[in-house]
């Protein structure tokens, strides 16, 4: 048996998967933001009931909103950023009482739709996260593939390319720069575009839902249409730089834009003018697993 854990910003959810990946038992609590002790606690309690509940003890296994040093064990690039400089991995080790293997959380959907998911049957498979940020995880032959420095797919921190005058420098980034991908293709963005740009929603202090702009796009609604297309350019012009260097064997979109319908019929045609060869043949697809591959590839960590 298997144990996942996927500690995320607002959730915190274990699973435990039997070996041919069937769920047994799942538990989810909110996360103690900015209380990273209180992280640490929340997470050893749920592995315990989640074992409780299946039975039995398992390995485990942990995707995180970032990554860690793979020398010092020390958390880095983390989005919840109380995470950062902070020992992960030994202090898991002694919360869990056990050997634990930690992944960044998009490496871990890479992981799940790698090995039973979508792109099961690929060998290299580039898995995008366009939500509340925009991340990637890369798979290769069913394992997370991290480097060196623990920095594959971080596909997020990377500047847009071929910005036009009205996108320098770009909106700021929690990471400390500007104008990173991640500011320009997540869902809260294409929101923000849209209500900056909305007289008639002047009024309002917060944007739209994306899945609301969405359903004015489909009504209609002109400017809705054309924030679209932008969005849809900047995510071309942002997997250009993916399909150029890595030329994966299929694209696999989850988060909240990985929804929209539109995504499958818009971004193959636009993506195919960014990239440098002629020919543009790589598949895409909305992940299998949905919201609980980040959680099911924490588990597949030990496969």
């Amino acid at each position: 048996m298997r144990v996942g854990v996927d500690w995320g910003g607002t959730k915190i959810e274990a699973i435990a998967i039997a070996d041919d990946g069937q769920p047994i038992a799942r538990l989810r609590e909110a996360t103690p933001r900015s209380d990273y002790d209180g992280c640490l606690a929340t997470i050893a309690t749920l592995v315990s009931r989640v074992e409780a509940k299946a039975g039995a003890m398992g390995t485990v296994g942990v995707g995180i909103p970032g990554s860690v040093d793979p020398l010092t064990g020390i958390a880095k690039g983390a989005s919840s950023t109380w995470l950062n400089g902070k020992p992960v991995e030994a202090d898991l080790r002694r919360a869990l009482k056990r050997e634990v293997r930690i992944a960044n959380d998009a490496d871990c959907f890479a992981v799940s739709e790698a090995v039973d998911g979508a792109g099961a049957g690929h060998h290299v498979v580039f898995a995008v996260i366009l939500g509340s940020g925009a991340g990637a995880g890369i798979a290769v032959a069913g394992r997370a593939h991290h480097g060196p420095n623990n920095s594959a797919g971080e596909w997020g921190h990377n500047p847009l390319p071929r910005q036009d005058v009205t996108e320098i420098p770009g909106p700021s980034c929690y990471c400390g720069r500007y104008g990173c991908l991640e500011r320009w293709v997540s869902g809260w963005s294409f929101a923000r575009d849209y209500h900056e740009h909305a007289s008639i929603d002047l009024g309002r202090s917060q944007p739209l839902a994306p899945a609301e702009i969405v359903a004015r796009m489909r009504g209609g609604d002109r400017l809705a249409k054309l924030v679209w297309t932008r969005y849809i350019d900047r995510v071309a012009r942002g997997l250009s730089l993916v399909v150029n260097t890595l030329d994966p064997d299929i694209l696999v979109f989850g988060g909240g834009m990985a929804n929209v319908d539109e995504l499958y019929d818009d971004l193959p045609v636009k993506l195919a003018e960014e990239t440098f060869s002629p020919c543009f043949y790589t598949p895409m697809t909305r992940a299998l697993h949905g919201d609980s591959s980040g959680v099911r590839g924490a588990a597949w960590l030990w496969r």
